[in-house]
């Protein structure tokens, strides 16, 4: 090739390409050097914060660095050992069901508001299986493509967290891993929350109860199916629980083997809101009067539990401030935080008309002077 100078990469900076005639370049750390009056390697200490330079030396070149508009390259960020400044994220679940989820929505955007502030990327990627996760784990590891991830949807036999600390990826865990000294979780009480929705039911008069649960895999699933098993041997309540994959299809489906019992229940409790509706929508087609004669309950408040006829009652919670708080606990374990288990807020029943006494009207929810929702 005629007519350029070759391609340097300098440590730590940016790919520079020169052309004849005067051309603008982008700069590199060699601009920054001859600027400050010191090294190259002084300057690549300066701008990773590494020790090696004097506050004031680091001070002088992070003002010229951002006078000439100096970013580093991705490959030159590698080459260095830096943080690439991407968190990635992989999900084992189905597009057609994590597609419909505005819980899982609104996570991952609350993840990503709280990255974008630090100037961080998210990298998402759907995967079939755990043995396709963790090699997509390992893929990002080799090629630093990443500087952690968050593990999402916990087993109850989990397979991830070895090969993740086998491979030193730095990672976050969502759900309860108290279990693991070794490793940084952020959880809700899935056992508080399920235990709010049964007592609910059956303080309101519900003597059978049915649930249309998630995969019983997940570590969740397996916590708030023992907290509504606890409840009914305590108050002496029939349970009847049907797993579902968690697409309204199959909660349709689930939905109508339990109201098509002898015996079916008087309320139904869905492990989400997209359960919920496609459950509500199978009852008006049954002809089942809702809250009459079915009270429908939802784990995990959206605008779907609003919008439908009648509203729905709801478990809520922030699922937003829920990914923020994740994306920051990773962040504190990227720079070196120990490991350690954080539990956020609990849930709130939100009671709406989709619940009342069996055969009875529904009980209109108010507001306390707090703002909780309560019953009259």
């Amino acid at each position: 090739m005629t007519g350029m100078a070759p391609v340097n990469l300098p440590s730590g900076g940016d790919l520079v390409a020169s052309r004849p005639g005067g051309a603008l370049h982008r700069p590199t750390i060699s601009d920054i050097a001859a600027r400050a009056g010191v090294s190259k390697a002084a300057v690549s200490y300066a701008l990773n914060g590494r020790p090696g330079v004097s506050p004031t030396t680091q001070a002088r070149v992070l003002a010229i660095a951002e006078e000439l508009g100096w970013t580093a390259s991705r490959a030159a960020k590698i080459l260095s050992g830096a943080r690439v400044d991407v968190v990635g994220l992989v999900v084992a679940r189905p597009a057609r069901t994590l597609g419909l989820e505005p819980f899982f929505m609104a996570f991952i955007s609350g993840i990503e508001l709280e990255l974008s502030s630090h100037g961080i990327a998210l990298m998402l990627q759907l995967v079939v299986d755990h043995a396709a996760e963790i090699e997509a784990y390992r893929r990002w590891q080799g090629a630093r493509q990443v500087d952690g991830v968050v593990v999402v949807d916990l087993f109850e036999e989990e397979d991830r967290l070895a090969p993740l600390q086998d491979m030193q990826l730095p990672f976050v865990v969502v759900g309860d891993a108290r279990n693991d000294p070794d490793v940084t979780s952020v959880w809700t009480d899935e056992a508080a929350g399920m235990t709010q929705i049964s007592e609910y039911l059956a303080g309101i008069g519900h003597r059978r109860i049915g649930r249309v649960s998630g995969l019983s895999k997940f570590r969740h699933t397996a916590q708030r199916t023992a907290a509504l098993h606890a409840v009914a041997e305590r108050l002496s309540l029939d349970e009847l629980v049907l797993q579902s994959d968690y697409s309204g299809e199959d909660s349709s489906r689930a939905t109508r083997s339990l109201l098509a019992l002898a015996e079916p229940p008087t309320a139904i409790i869905y492990d989400s809101d997209v359960m919920a509706v496609a459950g509500l929508s199978v009852a008006t087609e049954m002809g089942i009067d809702v809250p009459g004669d079915l009270s429908v309950v939802a784990w995990d408040d959206s605008v779907l539990c609003s919008i439908t006829h009648p509203q729905i009652t709801a478990l809520s919670h922030d699922a937003m401030a829920y990914g923020a708080h994740v994306a920051r606990r990773l962040l504190a374990v990227l720079d070196g935080a120990s490991p350690a288990s954080h539990p956020v807020t609990p849930h709130l029943l939100i009671p709406r008309g989709s619940t009342s006494p069996p055969g009875g009207k529904p009980r209109v929810p108010r507001r306390s002077s707090s703002g909780h929702a309560l019953l009259r």
